[in-house]
């Protein structure tokens, strides 16, 4: 059953979480909410849960977009989606060793520590095993998302699970009386064969 504390803070992923996924994308016109985002955010900060972005960005390392082309993504992203309390993001590459790069706890500790929360009290909402991965490395809580991306062992293997960002911030704020069970019928579960129809 997925912890009902209130949490300090939610953290999430932003490509395939908030964004739709486009690879080491630079141009700000393809930056695409995905369903459910604006309302799921407007909820938390009705609430007054601070809400932060923790995200992989190694396109800037391999040297397929600038610095630049980030954060103009990151501001259009804004522009959709409202303000951020914090932005934690990672530019380096796989082989770099960095501590940040999610799996890594880094980027968790990081928006943690801008936003004045432990860890322990952040809520980390991703659609991969690394979102999860880096949430309990840091000792933050998890809730996985999936889409058709998503591994089915990271889907076995997430601490929660939720259907949509709706779904997610529901069990954030302690709507839901325990973990939603991924749904056969769900899109990325017909993506993955799990589909009876």
């Amino acid at each position: 059953m997925f912890d009902k504390r209130r949490p300090g803070a939610v953290l999430f992923d932003r490509d395939g979480t908030l964004i739709r996924d486009v690879p080491y994308n630079g141009d700000p016109g393809l930056v695409e909410p995905m369903p459910g985002a604006v309302e799921a955010l407007c909820r938390l900060r009705r609430a007054d849960v601070p809400v932060a972005v923790v995200t992989n960005q190694s396109g800037v390392a391999k040297g397929l977009l600038s610095p630049d082309d980030m954060d103009q993504v990151n501001a259009r992203v804004e522009e959709l989606l409202g303000p951020f309390d914090a932005w934690a993001i990672c530019v380096h590459d796989e082989g770099d060793g960095c501590t940040c790069r999610k799996p890594a706890p880094g980027l968790v500790i990081r928006a943690a520590a801008v936003l004045d929360v432990s860890p322990r009290d952040c809520v980390v909402v991703g659609d991969i095993g690394r979102d999860m991965d880096a949430a309990r490395a840091a000792g933050a809580r998890g809730i996985l998302i999936p889409t058709p991306h998503t591994l089915p062992e990271e889907i076995e293997q997430a601490p929660a699970i939720a259907h949509d960002l709706g779904d997610a911030v529901e069990l954030v704020l302690g709507g839901a009386t325990e973990a939603p069970v991924p749904a056969a019928s769900g899109p990325w579960a017909r993506a993955l064969g799990w589909s009876r129809w």
